[in-house]
């Protein structure tokens, strides 16, 4: 004989199961809004930058550039170490600068490929970036075992990354960019499914937001990086 508590333990476990996927597809959706306006702001820099000659002429013709370049590796850092204890509000402001300094260190890209290819490759990594994101919010496939090839494959193209700039190897920043294209494809899917994963219905309003714009600092570096590679093969320079 079925309990009579039966239904309605069912009817409540489905409002909330409701309640919960609302509450997810509120925070992804924040997420994916700190990204576009954080690529927002980044193109808005690039382009003023690059348009300006009173400014990318000083910056770009002195080790000034090696400042500028290195600069977003150096948010990345302060974010990795910092991200524990900063306020949402703290990390918010520090997701908004390191987008500026991203714009800053990427006008380099509208002096060196032409407007055309830029929005083509723009299209193209978008497209990738968002069939990846989506798969690894939809699969039911645990991607924490590729976990350690993806660390280590990011390791190695940060390191040749850093090499290249001063060997300036065509050979070696081809093999870069076709391995980098791979992993950060694959950190896009991981770190999605992580992203989803981390949020939980009982977090305050605090750690929601911060939970947020860290996502949204994850996300935004990947489709950065996939841009940039992308560029290697699809830009027409100037």
């Amino acid at each position: 004989m079925n309990s009579p508590n039966l239904g309605y333990r069912m009817g409540t476990g489905v409002q909330a199961g409701a309640v919960y996927d609302e509450g997810l597809r509120k925070h992804m959706l924040r997420v994916y809004n700190y990204m576009g306006l954080g690529l927002v702001v980044t193109g808005l820099v690039a382009l003023f930058v690059a348009s300006t000659p009173a400014l990318y002429v000083p910056i770009f013709s002195s080790p000034l550039k090696w400042v500028v370049m290195l600069a977003p590796l150096a948010f990345v850092m302060l974010f990795s170490f910092k991200m524990q204890t900063m306020s949402a509000a703290s990390a918010q402001a520090m997701f908004w600068a390191f987008c500026a300094v991203m714009g800053l260190s990427l006008a380099s890209v509208f002096l060196v490929f032409t407007g055309t290819s830029i929005a083509r490759t723009f299209f193209i990594a978008a497209t990738m970036f968002g069939a990846t994101s989506l798969y690894g919010y939809t699969t039911r496939r645990d991607l924490t075992q590729f976990s350690s090839f993806l660390i280590m494959g990011l390791i190695g193209v940060v390191i040749a990354s850093l090499v290249n700039l001063f060997l300036g190897s065509t050979a070696l920043q081809f093999a870069i960019s076709v391995i980098g294209i791979a992993v950060f494809i694959g950190l896009t899917a991981w770190d999605t499914q992580t992203i989803k994963e981390q949020y939980a219905e009982n977090f305050d309003a605090e750690s929601q937001q911060k939970l947020a714009v860290f996502g949204a600092f994850t996300l935004y570096l990947n489709f950065i990086n996939i841009f940039q590679l992308l560029l290697n093969f699809t830009g027409e320079r100037e």
